[in-house]
């Protein structure tokens, strides 16, 4: 039997990327979405079409612990669990500082960095049953010395996600390996949308091979990752910036 890979956010962005790459390497798939339920149905299609793997899809808002037991109790009852879990799910909610608000500040926390401990926490007993899990953790450059005021609490949020990630695998080794990827500059739509070309030329300039990257290159560290042949590789936070200026 396949192992089952899950991707939360993964009916856009990196989430597709990571989603199709992973077909690719003949893992069932499971794209969760929240509010992108066409384009994760569509995904779904072409994964099954050319790749010939499984693939089903949830709407789940991760933060929910009631929902997330509902979504992976039913991914149990169909393909026996989660082996490959891939926390990507995220919101930002960019504001001036001073409009920001303590409700928008808990709402990021609590999808970015709750989600992703719901996610783990429900999985686990599957992984450890089969003494065999990942987990990857999608967090980001801005988590880690990349500082942008107008996303505080975004900020915030994947800089906890970089501590969970110590947490986890401290907690679940040695099956489980549970690892960290901090994207900078990745071009994707919802990324490259709203800037004007002034902004987004002065993002390039902080990186130094010169452009941003793409979302298939984080899907191809998140393949290597859960593959064998990374099998001595745990408990890291590993950056994929292009060599970001600020983010060392």
């Amino acid at each position: 039997m396949s192992k089952v890979a899950l991707i939360t956010g993964g009916a856009k962005g990196i989430g597709k990327a990571i989603a199709i790459e992973l077909a690719k390497d003949g893992y069932d798939i499971v794209i969760n979405y929240l509010t992108s339920q066409k384009e994760a149905q569509t995904l779904a299609k072409t994964i099954q079409k050319d790749y010939g793997v499984g693939c089903l899809t949830y709407k789940c808002d991760v933060s929910q612990e009631k929902e997330v037991e509902a979504m992976i109790f039913d991914i149990e009852e169909k393909w026996g669990g989660v082996d490959i879990l891939v926390n990507n799910a995220a919101i930002d909610l960019s504001n001036l500082f001073h409009l920001k608000t303590s409700e928008e500040f808990r709402k990021t926390l609590d999808v970015n960095v709750v989600g992703a401990f719901n996610l783990a926490k429900r999985v686990y007993p599957h992984m450890l049953e089969k003494e065999y899990g990942r987990i990857i953790n999608i967090s980001s450059t801005n988590g880690i010395n990349t500082y942008y005021p107008m996303c505080i609490d975004y900020d915030a949020s994947k800089a906890a996600l970089i501590s969970l990630t110590h947490d986890l695998a401290f907690e679940m080794g040695p099956f489980v390996h549970v690892n960290c990827i901090a994207p900078g500059f990745i071009g994707t739509e919802k990324e490259l949308e709203g800037y004007d070309e002034e902004f987004l030329s002065s993002e390039v300039d902080k990186i130094m091979v010169k452009r941003y990257g793409e979302p298939q290159e984080v899907a191809y560290l998140v393949s290597f990752l859960v593959s064998s042949k990374a099998d001595f590789i745990n408990n890291t936070i590993i950056r994929i910036d292009g060599g970001q200026i600020g983010s060392v």
